[in-house]
């Protein structure tokens, strides 16, 4: 019995043990490990791939945002936006399609309101846009409803309104497209690609320094 008891209390030792070693290493030194290497080679990334504007952090490259006006580019529309609306404002504790169909009714007739405005918008004195110009994702939301990115055709079919509405030459405004256009991703994976974000910090640069 008393071997027994012995035993038990040995094992339960080892045991506990282990627990507390076990819980040192892989709730305390490894976190604090990752974290510091994170944060010492990665640091932009480990935060949140923040971006700055005028010194205070006005959001992510990973994240779409909503609410600018016609002077800024314009993202992909908000999810659902108008069609009984998944993500209307790109907030970030909901994300999703909106899962309709290429032949849904709703999904149809927003499109082509979407595609009326962005042709109206975007239409200056000495510039029309076709309805076929309109590339797809100028009327259509991303899979997640949160893309921070939109194309170079719809970046391109911009550039004449926002030249326009901030006394800039479009000669300007393409050169600052093309600066911040991302090629594929290891020049084969995706596709080319502008981030919004970074896109319109840099055009409020340039309004500054025009």
């Amino acid at each position: 019995m008393n071997n027994s008891l012995t035993n038990t209390a040995r094992l339960l030792g080892a045991g506990l043990r282990a627990l507390l070693v076990l819980t040192v290493l892989t709730g305390v030194i490894y976190p604090l490990a990752v974290t510091g290497v994170a944060q010492a080679l990665f640091s932009n990334k480990a935060n949140g791939s923040e971006i700055k504007a005028d010194g205070k952090v006005v959001g992510s490259s990973l994240i779409g945002q909503q609410g600018y006006g016609l002077d800024y580019f314009q993202p992909r529309p908000a999810n659902g936006l108008g069609v009984n609306s998944v993500n209307t404002q790109y907030k970030l504790i909901l994300s999703g399609a909106t899962n309709r169909s290429g032949d849904n009714a709703d999904l149809i007739k927003w499109v082509k309101e979407v595609k009326a405005k962005v042709v109206k918008d975007n239409s200056t004195a000495g510039y029309t846009v076709n309805p076929s110009d309109v590339p797809a994702d100028a009327v259509t939301s991303s899979g997640s409803g949160l893309d921070p990115d939109i194309s170079p055709a719809y970046a391109d079919l911009q550039v004449h309104r926002v030249a326009e509405r901030n006394g800039l030459s479009v000669a300007q405004v393409d050169k600052l497209v093309r600066d911040y256009t991302d090629g594929r991703t290891l020049g084969f994976i995706g596709e080319p690609r502008v981030n919004v974000l970074q896109l319109n910090v840099a055009l409020k640069e340039l309004t500054k320094k025009g």
